[in-house]
């Protein structure tokens, strides 16, 4: 469903924080990811994933079953590299806040 500019926008015209934030989190992953020296097999779908939510957060308009989707998979790719472990913390708790996970 998507929704329309006004909904998209807090008052005074700004960008919705819970966007704000998203952008934020997914940029600095993505910085430390690139700074990452190691290569690992799956390095590559979190690359994707982190522009796809970049992508859906530019767009203002986030659909959270489409987040969530990309938070697992950039997880699945990631989640044994405890140096990006903050980063992705950061990206999970942001995309919570469009919403509780399903299983909570």
């Amino acid at each position: 469903m998507l929704r329309s500019v006004e909904q998209r926008r807090v008052a005074g015209g700004r960008e919705d924080p819970r966007v704000t934030e998203l952008r934020s989190a997914v940029s600095r992953l993505r910085r430390q990811l690139a700074a990452h020296p190691a290569e690992f097999p799956d390095r590559s779908i979190a690359e994707e994933e982190l522009a796809a939510l970049d992508a859906m957060a530019l767009s203002g308009i986030p659909e959270i079953p489409r987040l969530r989707r990309s938070l697992l998979l950039i997880a699945g790719a990631i989640g044994s590299v405890s140096a990006l472990g903050t980063g992705l913390r950061e990206v999970r708790d942001a995309v919570d806040l469009f919403g509780p996970s399903p299983r909570n």
